[in-house]
């Protein structure tokens, strides 16, 4: 058996053997406080243990098990604060590393993807990776440009070489089936969202994020529309091949920082700049980045926000659907029969379903608050009602719920709009939302 079927049937066995009755139990009670449907509590060892051992696995499996930790880890905002308080610094750590590769094993991808004479191209390459990604790991490197110095040493660049773990697609796609079995925690977290579906869109999407020359012509797209901006900084692409990509080196403040220690000033910002690129990107560049949690971003010394990791983004070569910003102003206007009218066009009402048209305002109106008033500040508490809302079966909102439908094409709108927003509340962000929605949303028009 070679060590990559070997290492397959470790991490198949890893996730297999994760203590899911125990783990169950602690969840079922998650989602019962989340709802208010109990009021029994928690024993805070148990929550620190479970926490402690689940994210401990899914950050040692890498791969799937680590972009479905990455996903859970934006909805801890969701949960009451005695529930999130151990998650919160398993997920932090799970964002930001996971066992590294083996050297012998990283020369060994470089040799693959670069050449036998791979060094020549580094003046310095760090053996010791400085970042995880979802599917490889990052090392800092010195890239060797061409002529010399002044003083004679070689003219070169700080550069950041993502390398892709060997075998890492059909671990991928083992991780993603075994992770089906945890899809109660997830709706216990976000109660109501299938978790099929969004196994099914990874998928689809492996072949995309395991070709880095892919993710380097999408980071390129990005650094062009960008190019300049005193916002938002793309690093450029040095070099790419299938496994190995190259880019300029980001030094900055990780997001993650700013949500544990930033002022309030610092997370206002660093929230308005999210939402600036997040609903600007389509309109410039025709592509949606589709994998926001805080370790893809960092704030430059200078102020910008600097955003790494391209595997994952949705080509919206026409933009934002206009439907959206639509049926938005038509929802803040309270004009009932037009949001139906809207959502059934777009496939989230089925033609032949009867629905309740002040009640589907009434679902849709507290989700809005965010771009309601001029200013808004996204909190934890505001995401706990907002879940508690949705998911108390006892909720009219909960029940109409059921009869609504997430067409496909939205499915990653959908789902890139909640990681945001989980972030947001993670950085308790204010500012004036509704302003960027007029400068870059399509059909979403100033309401008085």
């Amino acid at each position: 058996m070679t060590d990559i079927p070997r290492r397959a049937v470790s991490r198949t066995a890893k996730l297999a053997a994760l203590p899911l009755g125990f783990a169950g139990r602690t969840v079922l009670g998650m989602g019962k406080r989340v709802t208010g449907l109990a009021s029994d509590v928690i024993s805070a060892e148990i929550q620190q243990r479970t926490a402690e051992q689940l994210f401990s696995v899914l950050g040692q499996l890498k791969g799937g098990a680590m972009k479905f930790g990455q996903a859970l880890s934006v909805f801890e905002a969701a949960l009451p604060e005695e529930i999130a308080a151990p998650y919160r610094q398993a997920l932090t750590k799970l964002q930001e590393a996971a066992p590294p590769l083996p050297v012998a094993s990283v020369h060994k991808v470089l040799t693959e993807q670069l050449g036998p004479d791979w060094r020549d191209r580094f003046v310095e390459f760090n053996d010791t990776p400085a970042a995880a990604a979802s599917i490889g790991q990052v090392h800092r490197a010195r890239w060797r440009e061409p002529g010399y110095g002044p003083s004679g040493e070689p003219n070169s660049r700080d550069v950041a070489v993502k390398i892709q773990y060997p075998g890492a697609g059909d671990a991928l796609l083992s991780d993603l089936k075994q992770l089906s079995r945890l899809g109660g925690m997830f709706r216990a977290i976000q109660p109501g969202l299938d978790v099929k579906p969004l196994l099914v869109e990874l998928r689809e999407r492996i072949t995309e994020e395991l070709d880095y020359e892919l993710e380097g012509e999408s980071q390129r797209t990005f650094a062009a529309a960008y190019a300049d901006d005193p916002e938002i900084y793309i690093p450029a692409v040095v070099s790419a091949s299938p496994r190995v990509l190259v880019t300029e080196w980001v030094t900055g403040t990780p997001l993650a920082d700013i949500i544990r220690e930033g002022t309030e000033e610092q997370r206002d910002e660093a929230g308005r700049l999210m939402a600036v690129l997040h609903l600007s990107a389509p309109q410039r560049a025709g592509l949606l980045h589709a994998d926001p949690h805080p370790g893809n971003f960092r704030i430059l010394p200078d102020g910008r926000l600097g955003v790494i990791d391209f595997g994952a983004v949705a080509r919206m070569p026409e933009g934002t659907p206009e439907p959206i910003g639509r049926i938005a102003t038509l929802a803040l206007r309270n004009d009932a029969d037009g949001v139906v009218a809207g959502l059934r066009s777009e496939g989230f009402i089925s033609p032949t379903e009867e629905i309740d048209a002040a009640g589907v305002l009434d679902f849709i109106r507290p989700m809005l608050a965010p771009i309601a008033a001029d200013e808004f500040r996204f909190t934890r508490a505001w995401l706990r009602a907002e879940a508690a809302r949705l998911a108390s079966p006892r909720s009219p909102t909960y029940q109409l719920s059921r009869q609504l439908n997430l067409p496909p094409s939205y499915l990653l709108i959908h789902r890139v709009t909640l990681g945001s927003i989980g972030v947001l509340c993670q950085l308790e962000a204010k500012a004036p939302y509704r302003g960027i929605l007029e400068r870059w949303l399509p059909g979403f028009a100033p309401v008085a």
